[in-house]
C-alpha cells in the first residue's frame, strides 16, 4: 500500500512538473557565448504558446508529440517499450538531461561511433536503431520532419553560431570502482518504485508508458549508450530518482553520491536485453523507402 501510495505521489509530481515547465511565469534561460568566448545574451526556452505563432506550428506541435509518445505513434520503428522523452526528460528543456533545447545548431557534426560528419536525422535515426531497440525512419518521412522542426523550434532565438551555456551530463569520479552488488540493493531502494523489483518498468491503464523498462526484451539494446556503465551512471546521477526535491522539473536527481549512482549502474547495465542488430534495421528500412517509392 505504502508502496502504490508513493507511486501515485510521484505521478502526481511528474505531472505538475511538465505543466510547470510550459506554464513557468519564469522560463528558463542560459546565458549564451560567441566563439570567441564573449557574452552575447540570453537565450530563453520558448513556450508552447509561441509555437502558435509559426508558420509550421501543426508540423512543430506534431514533432513534440512524437518525441513525448514515441512508442504509441511509432510502433513499427520503436521495437523497446520506451519513448524519446525516456531519456530526454521535460519534453528535452532541461540541463543534465540530454536537452534538444541547442542541438539542431550542432550537426552536421562527426560521430566517433559512425566514424563520418552526420546530420541531425543520422543522430536520431541511431536512437530510433540503439536506445528505442527500433528501425530507422527515412530521413525525408513526416514523423523525421516534424522531430526535426520541433528541435529547430526549441532554437528560437539562438544565433546560429552562438554557444548556449547549457549543461550536459557530466562524467563521474573516474577512480571508484562500481559494485553491482551494492547497486542491486540500492536499485530495490530508489529505483523499484518506478521500475519494479524485476526492472520491468510501468505502464498505465491504456497500456501507454510511464516508467521505461531497464532491461529485459523491452528495454534498449546494448548498442544504447545507456549501455554503458559511464553514460547511465552520469544519467542516474543527475536525473534520478524523480520527486525526490524541491528544485528541479521533477523534482529530479542530485541525491545519490557518484559511488550510490555508479553501483546502480553497474547492476542494470549487465542485466540481459537485446543485442544491436544495425544490419537488420537498415535493411528494412532500405526496404521502407523502396516501397514509398515505388507508391509515388
Amino acid at each position: 500500500m505504502k508502496k502504490l501510495l508513493w507511486t501515485s505521489i510521484m505521478l502526481l509530481s511528474v505531472a505538475f512538473a511538465q505543466g510547470q515547465i510550459l506554464q513557468s511565469q519564469n522560463p528558463m534561460s542560459f546565458p549564451m557565448l560567441n566563439k570567441e568566448g564573449d557574452y552575447i545574451g540570453r537565450y530563453t526556452v520558448p513556450s508552447d504558446a509561441e509555437i502558435l505563432k509559426e508558420p509550421n506550428a501543426k508540423e512543430i506541435m506534431r514533432g513534440k508529440l512524437i518525441l513525448n509518445d514515441t512508442k504509441r505513434l511509432l510502433p513499427d520503428h520503436v521495437g523497446a517499450e520506451m519513448n524519446c522523452s525516456s531519456c530526454h526528460i521535460a519534453e528535452g528543456k532541461v540541463q543534465f538531461s540530454s536537452p534538444y533545447i541547442a542541438i539542431i545548431h550542432e550537426f552536421p557534426e562527426y560521430s566517433k561511433r559512425a566514424k563520418k560528419v552526420i546530420d541531425i536525422e543520422e543522430r536520431i535515426n541511431g536512437c530510433f536503431e540503439r536506445s528505442m531497440n527500433g528501425v530507422p525512419l527515412d530521413p525525408d518521412s513526416e514523423p523525421m520532419r516534424a522531430m526535426v522542426a520541433y528541435m529547430t523550434f526549441l532554437a528560437k532565438g539562438q544565433p546560429k553560431d552562438a554557444i548556449v551555456q547549457v549543461v550536459n551530463l557530466q562524467p563521474l569520479d573516474t577512480s571508484l570502482i562500481p559494485d553491482p552488488i551494492n547497486g542491486k540493493v540500492l536499485f530495490g531502494l530508489h529505483c523499484a518504485t518506478c521500475h519494479g523489483d524485476d526492472g520491468q518498468g510501468m505502464k498505465d491503464a491504456r497500456g501507454d508508458i510511464i516508467f521505461p523498462p531497464l532491461w529485459g526484451p523491452n528495454s534498449f539494446n546494448a548498442g544504447a549508450g545507456m549501455h554503458h556503465i559511464s553514460k547511465a551512471s552520469s544519467f542516474i546521477k543527475y536525473n534520478m530518482p524523480i520527486a525526490a526535491r524541491k528544485e528541479g522539473a521533477w523534482g529530479q536527481g542530485h541525491i545519490l553520491t557518484d559511488q550510490e549512482a555508479l553501483d546502480i549502474a553497474a547492476y542494470f547495465t549487465q542485466q540481459p536485453r537485446p543485442a544491436l542488430n544495425e544490419k537488420k534495421a537498415k535493411v528494412k528500412m532500405l526496404e521502407e523507402e523502396k516501397n514509398q517509392a515505388e507508391q509515388e
